[in-house]
């Protein structure tokens, strides 16, 4: 059983967090708490093993907890809900640096507050399964010859979570994993892949330049645009562009711009990869990886929250496989080995 401490000042969202935990036998729910002062007394006397936390709260707040935090013997995973506001991406941001595992975007419209059912069951479990990660793989200035590209929204994240901790650090590509979520929010996407996986993981920069064994997030609020760049040797490699053009999909960032714009410098040293997400983004990008000799994947059906986006590539006839998430690192590992 996965004991679960719930934080949060909002009776209504105890109560509805409390309602949706229930549902899992896996996950016991051990108490509640109102405020951090509360909550890290509830710690020492139940000792759970994840905690949800809400960020602003009175008497003690959520950043303010997790200072305090330090001094106990066995914490337990931290889960922040934020919502959707740019104070609350920079507090999850610091939260992160106090020692947070994982975040979730909590809709502001409380009417849609179960429609998080999913992903927090999801998420809950991976913080007691997919253990954090000290050792990280040394990244040289190697730039990268193939390139796997991975596009998610709704129900994307415990995905990426479940991908990335698979790959090992040998492999033979640059990663850039385009999210939707707001600005302010990936930079915290990044931090807790890199925890969870021996490679190196970064939000965006512009100017990047494509490293063989990083993880790149594309940064909320631009779109990543690969474009062309040549190393001391002369290789032709890519590098991040920062794009504040408008939104595609009502996204930015968007996948279809990062996918179609890699598919004229990488080519068939593309391998590319959509998972859960809503609507059509994506389609036409994995459409062009295909036209160039890129390989592509989405994930199956059974396995994604909203099946949307692949489902838009699917409708493309641009798909090269169709398979279940646990298949995926393996598979994506395979197809960068034998890439040209």
């Amino acid at each position: 059983m996965i004991r679960v401490l719930v934080v949060d000042d909002s009776v209504f969202m105890r109560t509805v967090l409390i309602d949706i935990l229930k549902k899992d036998p896996s996950i016991e729910i051990v108490g509640t708490a109102e405020d951090g002062i509360k909550a890290l007394k509830k710690i020492e006397e139940l000792s759970p093993d994840v905690i949800t936390l809400d960020i602003q709260m009175p008497n003690m707040d959520g950043i303010e907890m997790l200072e305090h935090m330090h001094s106990c013997e066995n914490p337990p995973k931290i889960l922040m809900l934020s919502t959707l506001t740019s104070k609350d991406a920079e507090l999850t941001k610091k939260a992160f640096d106090l020692g947070a595992d994982d975040f979730m975007l909590k809709p502001r419209n409380l009417g849609k507050i179960r429609g998080i059912e999913s992903e927090l069951i999801t998420k809950i479990k991976h913080l007691v399964t997919i253990p954090s990660v000290q050792k990280k793989a040394k990244v040289g200035n190697i730039a990268a010859e193939n390139l796997v590209l991975i596009g998610s929204s709704a129900g994307g994240p415990p995905m990426l979570d479940s991908i990335i901790s698979s790959l090992k650090p040998e492999i033979n590509a640059a990663i850039v994993i385009t999210q939707h979520m707001p600005a302010g929010f990936t930079a915290s996407l990044a931090q807790r892949l890199n925890r969870i996986t021996p490679l190196e993981v970064k939000e965006t920069e512009n100017g990047d330049i494509l490293k063989k064994g990083m993880v790149f997030v594309s940064k909320g609020g631009f779109h990543s645009i690969i474009s062309a760049t040549l190393d001391d040797s002369g290789k032709i490699g890519g590098k991040i562009t920062l794009s504040k053009s408008p939104p595609v999909h009502a996204v930015r960032p968007a996948v279809d711009k990062t996918f179609s714009s890699a598919a004229k410098v990488y080519g068939n040293r593309i391998v590319a990869a959509i998972l859960s997400g809503m609507g059509s983004d994506g389609g036409e990008g994995m459409a062009a990886i295909k036209s160039a000799g890129g390989r592509t994947l989405v994930v199956r059906e059974e396995d994604c929250l909203v099946y949307g986006m692949a489902r838009s590539a699917l409708e493309r006839n641009c798909v090269d496989k169709v398979l279940p998430l646990k298949s995926i690192p393996r598979d994506l590992m395979r197809s960068v080995s034998e890439a040209k």
